[in-house]
């Protein structure tokens, strides 16, 4: 990733008040749900990524998805040696199975996450990128948002609200943002979060907090949309302590902001 640096001293300013808000702090988590009928996952992920970069914040991304990449064989003993720095700012640990690997006799995986914060001190947000159930496992003791993926087709639609049925259930976790693979501006697209947030509300007593829609064939290059900062802005205030400052609303974008190199072999769907 070859973010620049910010030329606008209003964009330096908010940019130093982000990074003096989570400094010191416990990691943040974004926890995406991984959609095997999600063709771009790795879109979603670098869309995500360059947010998470404009607002100064070290990420760790652990790729436990079905799709994703296998680990290292060293990542038994050693995690840190197996995290592969993308950027200044991204890093990327390939983790389908690692999850399931930690499950204690509860069931559950969380004390994998104490070992990717260790494995990664430097890094302010952990973006877990897995399968419903693996996040049950590892979010058994952690209320946050989950990020549900999909896409303009009817059997991703399904998955999504699958996903939700599944952690509503095992984790009691009621709220959702989601993430479309659509074209922003078509109604369509809209017509699809709504139909989503009706049946979360209808059948599960869930809500969808907020939507974003990510256009696939976008140049990566290019900033993303108010709608995809917003969202991530908001996920992470979700989790802020309660006396801290509001993040803005919509995180002001530098021109010319990068994207990450990512491996070859991740997240195909």
């Amino acid at each position: 990733m070859n973010s620049r640096a910010f030329h606008d001293p209003a964009m330096g300013d908010q940019a130093q008040g982000l990074r003096q808000l989570f400094a010191g702090a416990t990691p943040r988590h974004l926890a995406l749900v991984a959609n095997p009928h999600v063709a771009f996952g790795h879109v979603m992920l670098e869309r995500l990524t360059t947010v998470l970069d404009a607002m100064g914040l070290a990420t760790l991304v652990v790729d436990a998805a079905d799709s994703s990449p296998a680990p290292q064989e060293l990542a038994a003993l050693d995690l840190r040696a197996c995290i592969e720095p993308l950027s200044s700012r991204v890093s990327y640990l390939a983790a389908r199975g690692l999850p399931l690997r930690h499950v204690d006799t509860r069931g559950s995986a969380a004390h994998f996450l104490e070992r990717l914060q260790a494995a990664a001190p430097h890094c302010r947000v952990l973006l877990v990128h897995a399968g419903a159930s693996d996040l049950a496992r590892l979010y058994t003791r952690r209320a946050l948002r989950p990020l549900l993926l999909a896409a303009d087709l009817p059997e991703s639609i399904t998955q999504a609200y699958a996903s939700m049925k599944l952690l509503a259930l095992r984790n009691g976790l009621m709220s959702y943002d989601l993430l479309l693979a659509a074209t922003p501006a078509a109604a369509r697209t809209t017509a699809i979060a709504e139909r989503l947030a009706s049946c979360a509300d209808s059948f599960l007593g869930a809500a969808l907090h907020d939507w974003a829609a990510v256009d696939p064939s976008c140049d990566v290059r290019e900033s993303p949309g108010p709608a995809l900062m917003r969202l991530v802005a908001a996920q992470l205030q979700s989790q802020a302590e309660p006396d801290a400052e509001a993040l803005p609303a919509a995180p002001l974008w530098p021109t010319g902001g990068g994207v990450a190199a990512w491996p070859r072999a991740a997240t195909s769907h």
